[in-house]
């Protein structure tokens, strides 16, 4: 009876009291694919989110689903809300081992449900918040993911070629693949309401390549013959390097609490330097039950070239390759460095120089510190937009495709 009472009174004080509650080592993937951008593609495929709690108690957590437009703006379209099928109420966790300070709980879940309780009706964009039970307005973390239903084959080609717009110094700067695309939509669909083609390159969801249907650029070709045929071609493709990797599973290399990213500590351009086959922009962690899961502060120290000016930014998988403040390097007499907390794993990451406003593209340069190698392997997920009519209008995906280029 004592027992009993001692378990109601924790999860009584956990409801009652608000305790904070952390997210870490967030990861969303596919059935098909668990080291690519998250696309469902096909009615058997299954989303899985995986993540790991900081806090004391076990936390009251939902996730909420929510269709965006094209640009990740959750819609507020009532027609697609998807009311009664938008979200997890019960998600599956268990504790961590004890050798996990940092960490408590770990969440693992796959939708749509076996229950049926989420549901993802539409082809296009879609967002996840993990939210309070009890007050959904509180975000503790969001995710993205792609749900396809496309019945327009897409016909993809590539090849290499120097963009000669300006002089690129170093002449590596101006070598790029050129993607053509064409497509046939069938006769229920409009072709003047295919309006764009959108281009993920590995990871970089954030940072994709775009064709739109009215595109001024000379790099970003709409072609339509007038009937059913299409053609979208980005000239402006730069291939990039192999990632730069960080392997933290080794536990008699990385056996302390402070490591460094690499092993011999600090890092150089690569700009004419061809690296070894990265994981095109993923992560992998180690299993959540290993005792050996556990947490690092891990220093990333890089020297750039004198010639080299501008703030440097370091982006990778574990923070979904986006430049933020909280990713801005700190200069140290006469490198950068930059402490993150990180689970055990295999990450890749690279160095952006910025000059300028961080939010604006035109101010980063992702090549200068990496290199631009026609030899780079990436993988490219395309999508051709929709605007279709029904609901009062939305972004649809009509067709998609995934390459991989070297």
């Amino acid at each position: 009876m004592k027992k009993l009472f001692v378990l109601l009174l924790i999860i009584q004080t956990s409801i009652i009291f608000p305790q904070e509650v952390v997210i870490k080592s967030l990861k969303t993937f596919s059935s098909k694919d668990a080291n690519s951008i998250p696309v469902l593609s096909s009615p058997r495929d299954l989303l899985t989110i995986d993540f790991d709690v900081q806090t004391e108690f076990s936390p009251n957590i939902n996730i909420i689903f929510k269709f965006c437009d094209k640009n990740w703006n959750p819609t507020d379209n009532l027609f697609l809300a998807n009311q009664g099928k938008n979200t997890a109420y019960t998600l599956n966790y268990f504790l961590l081992p004890t050798t996990v300070e940092e960490a408590k709980y770990h969440y693992t879940n796959t939708f749509p449900d076996k229950d049926g309780y989420v549901a993802f009706p539409y082809s296009g964009k879609w967002k996840f918040f993990v939210v309070d039970s009890q007050e959904p307005t509180k975000i503790f973390a969001e995710g993205k993911f792609f749900v396809v239903k496309a019945d327009v084959p897409l016909k993809v080609e590539t090849k290499r070629e120097t963009l000669d717009d300006i002089t690129y110094f170093p002449p590596q700067l101006g070598h790029v693949n050129w993607i053509l695309v064409e497509a046939a939509p069938k006769e229920d669909y409009f072709p003047f309401q295919v309006d764009e083609l959108e281009i993920v390159q590995n990871y970089l969801m954030d940072n994709s390549i775009r064709v739109l249907r009215n595109s001024t650029d000379q790099n970003r070709v709409f072609e339509w013959d007038g009937g059913n045929k299409i053609r979208f071609i980005a000239k402006d493709v730069r291939p990039g390097n192999e990632y730069r990797q960080t392997n933290l599973q080794n536990i008699n290399i990385y056996n302390s609490k402070n490591v460094k990213a690499q092993f011999d500590g600090m890092e150089y351009s690569r700009f004419l330097l061809f690296s070894k086959n990265d994981n095109n922009g993923s992560f992998t962690l180690q299993p959540p039950k290993d005792m050996y899961s556990t947490y690092m502060n891990v220093t990333f120290q890089v020297k750039p070239p004198e010639e080299i000016y501008g703030d440097i930014f370091l982006v990778g998988a574990f923070n979904d390759w986006q430049l933020s403040e909280k990713n801005k390097m700190n200069f140290n007499g006469d490198h950068f460095e930059l402490t993150l907390e990180l689970k055990r794993g295999v990450y890749d990451y690279q160095y952006v120089v910025v000059n300028g406003d961080y939010s604006d593209v035109t101010n980063q340069n992702w090549y200068i510190l990496e290199g631009n190698d026609w030899q780079t392997t990436n993988e490219y997920n395309i999508f051709l937009w929709y605007r279709d009519q029904e609901y009062g209008g939305y972004d649809r995906i009509i067709g998609y495709s995934k390459i991989q280029t070297r």
